[in-house]
């Protein structure tokens, strides 16, 4: 029976699957930007340098590759660990990495539907016949009660004529590399908010020695201040002056310290800790190296390694596939049923062949009226697509400003930093030369007060430049795409793994190779 059954369902599964098409679009990737370079002026060789720490001029390389580990680059071990660390255990990228797995599984489920659905069935039942029908009843004379068993088999198939089905899948496999790229979009974002979390924190703890340095400086010359009052050198005014100045300083440590708990509870809270565990680690601007070259990707390559950029590209291949699902949907489409099993009121003896049944039918079905349904249900889908492909495009052209606004920085800084240290060593020696001379008698208060507020505001613009030049070099590994490409699956930074059949983040559809960027070559 059974052998009669399945030779039909395959036969008619196999010729509709060879007859079919996939109706709607076919997606075609996005032409690549036209753009030149980032910015409308030529970028230049390099930056400008400074004689003090991170100072050193950075060179602009082309086409120079990113490695996956580009933290490394500040040469800083407790970096590298505090950020191997949060990779292993913070929670957002946890989730991310989840919402990955429901994506892909959820397009794994829907490939099931390539195939036909078998089910299998067994039905014991008991029933009584009324007495006013049991003389015409075919049971033996004077039984009212009776069993029936039924134990079947029910294959039911919907041919994918118009490719729905592979509509649908290819729309979900499409969200699920989306995802994979979100994936990795949060894998570089966790990476870039360490480092920029360790350079504010190294930022702060310099900028709280240089208060407590000037504290000290201040309390020196309050002390002498009050000595040269006792022996008539100095006013009482000059006395309150030079103590309102050290209060004035005295009071903008509390702020920077604040900012500094905060900024170790955010490192905590990054590495999957709570404010309770802060990380080991310390950071300190001294131990901070900045690299020498810098890469610059062409912009035509940059949506190719960008995650957010490739994110929205899956997402518009999803829309576009979906509008072939809602063409499909208008479409007749066709069924098949068998069922076959065994029939009869004795459990011994079932399957013998006397209680053999099967039926095999098809079905056609084709929406004749609904008052416009699924036509607005196509339009609505083509919106979508035209949404996404705005949204994409739109991703770009933030892609492209977001390399061109962090190049215009890291070049801007340099110079802001070369300018700070001047104007930090004018401040120093303009200070020294008040103190000696009030030391002397030859200068007032006033100058004083004068010198040690310039010197402090140098001392502070230095130190922020500084920061500034590092947090400038994380960005632009941030917006050039992180290296994700480099990454092998076996690396121990590796975020994850993606299912059960142990394929890691790296790879696409199974058994198909990740999408990654080619090697550069050559100049833009």
């Amino acid at each position: 029976m059974l052998s009669r059954v399945f030779p039909v369902a395959v036969g008619l599964t196999t010729v509709a699957l060879v007859a079919g098409c996939a109706v709607g679009p076919d997606f075609e990737r996005p032409a690549a930007p036209d753009a030149e370079r980032y910015t409308r002026e030529p970028l230049g060789a390099g930056t400008a340098s400074a004689p003090v720490a991170s100072g050193q001029a950075q060179r602009f390389v082309n086409g120079l590759d990113i490695s996956s580990q580009w933290w490394t680059a500040f040469r800083s071990p407790a970096l590298n660990s505090l950020i191997e660390r949060s990779i292993k255990a913070n929670p957002t990228l946890e989730s991310t990495i989840a919402a990955l797995r429901v994506a892909q599984e959820s397009a794994r489920a829907q490939e099931g539907k390539f195939f036909p659905l078998v089910q299998g069935n067994f039905n014991p039942t008991s029933q009584q016949v009324a007495q006013s029908v049991a003389a015409s009843s075919p049971l033996p004379s004077g039984a009212l009660n009776f069993n029936l068993y039924t134990a079947q088999v029910l294959v039911s198939y919907t041919f994918d004529v118009w490719g729905l089905n592979r509509r649908t899948v290819e729309s979900l496999q499409a969200q699920a590399d989306s995802q994979h790229f979100l994936v990795e979009a949060a894998y570089l974002t966790l990476a870039a908010n360490v480092a920029a979390g360790a350079i504010q924190e190294a930022s702060l703890r310099a900028q709280i020695a240089t208060t407590l340095e000037l504290i000290n400086i201040n309390t020196k010359m309050l002390t002498i201040l009050r000595q040269q009052l006792a022996t008539g050198q100095a006013s009482r005014i000059d006395v309150a002056a030079q103590e309102a100045a050290l209060a004035q300083v005295v009071a903008t440590l509390p702020p920077l310290r604040k900012a500094l708990l905060q900024q170790r509870d955010l490192l905590a809270a990054l590495a999957g800790r709570f404010p309770s565990e802060e990380p080991p680690e310390k950071f300190t601007l001294a131990h901070l190296h900045l690299t020498r070259d810098l890469p610059v990707t062409v912009p035509s390559r940059l949506i190719e390694q960008r995650p957010d950029v490739r994110s929205a590209e899956e997402l518009l291949h999803s829309s576009a596939a979906l509008v072939g699902v809602s063409i499909a949907n208008i479409l007749p489409s066709f069924t098949i049923n068998a069922t076959g099993g065994y029939v009869g009121t004795q459990l011994a003896g079932l399957a013998s062949p006397e209680n053999q049944f099967w039926t095999v039918s098809g079905n056609v079905t084709q929406t004749l009226f609904d008052a416009g349904a699924l036509l607005h249900e196509k339009r609505a889908a083509e919106a979508a697509y035209d949404s996404a492909a705005a949204a994409y495009r739109a991703a770009v052209i933030a892609a492209l400003q977001n390399v061109a606004d962090t190049l215009r920085a890291i070049q801007q800084d340099a110079l802001a930093l070369k300018a700070a240290v001047d104007f930090e060593r004018a401040a120093k020696i303009s200070l020294d030369l008040v103190t000696q001379q009030m030391l002397t008698g030859y200068a007032n208060i006033l100058l004083l007060l004068n010198a040690q507020q310039a010197y402090l505001q140098a001392r502070l613009t230095v130190i922020q430049a500084q920061a500034a030049r590092l947090a400038d070099t994380v960005a632009l590994f941030q917006a050039l795409g992180g290296g994700w490409w480099n990454r092998p699956p076996d690396s121990p930074t590796q975020p994850v793994w993606t299912g059960s059949d142990q394929q890691p983040i790296g790879t696409f559809a199974p058994g198909q190779p990740a999408q990654r960027p080619p090697p550069p070559s050559g100049p833009p």
